[in-house]
């Protein structure tokens, strides 16, 4: 039944909460299963610093063990939920500082693999009631590279290179299909950044049907300016 990460604001909102041990215990259980059986296993949507430890701990152990982060699992708080902006409610939802804090370590040292948009959009009439019913997600691909840009590499977190490639070789290598890179021969699937651009988040240019962004008026450097699919220009 939770909402929102339990803490103070929750509290002070008067909202369920979803305790940090919610995700933590199953993905105990989870790397314990993949210790026992062999199997490969990935876990996606990492908001916890708890999480990182025992992904980064298992990996030294030895489990065949992949993992994932979002943007918008970097980048907020669960401060962002003042004043029930219900595109903040996302699943698992924003955390706190230290948990970014973790986070971003954890993409910086090799223990998260992946960034992933978690791409969720929702209708106007959908994410407009209140916070306890309106679904879980927020648009994620139009702000992905900025935010990445924003959040870790220009501060040093992330090369530029390290950054691509938890977007693209990564995820293609970890789900054994042929694509994410430049290689002769494979999709000519590419994505024009320009790392320098400065723009403003402006949900009513997106070119998604939605606009459930709690990122509208943020700044950010870094834009993708031109996407090729198959080589098609989109």
């Amino acid at each position: 039944d939770g909402v929102m990460h339990e803490g103070a604001v929750s509290t002070r909102l008067g909202l369920k909460g979803i305790p940090a041990s919610a995700e933590e215990v199953i993905v105990v259980r989870d790397l314990i299963l993949a210790r026992e059986t062999g199997c490969r296993i990935h876990i996606a949507h990492v908001s916890t610093a708890g999480t990182v430890s025992l992904i980064r701990e298992a990996k030294e152990f030895g489990i065949q063990v992949t993992a994932e982060a979002t943007p918008h699992h970097f980048t907020l708080t669960h401060e962002a939920v003042n004043g029930y902006n219900t595109a903040t409610k996302v699943n698992p939802p924003l955390r706190t500082e230290s948990d970014i804090d973790a986070i971003k370590e954890g993409l910086a040292d090799g223990t998260i693999d992946v960034i992933a948009t978690d791409h969720a959009p929702h209708t106007p009439e959908e994410k407009d009631v209140e916070y306890d019913l309106a679904p879980f997600g927020m648009v994620g691909l139009e702000t992905a590279v900025g935010l990445v840009w924003s959040e870790l590499v220009k501060p040093g977190i992330l090369s530029p290179e390290t950054a691509i490639a938890k977007m693209t070789v990564n995820p293609a290598r970890i789900l054994g299909i042929n694509s994410g890179s430049l290689a002769v021969g494979l999709p000519a699937d590419i994505t024009i950044i320009d790392p320098d651009q400065q723009w403003e988040v402006r949900p009513g240019l997106f070119a998604s049907k939605s606009r459930n962004t709690p990122f509208a008026g943020m700044v950010l450097t870094g834009k993708a300016i031109m996407t090729v699919i198959d080589g098609v220009k989109i």
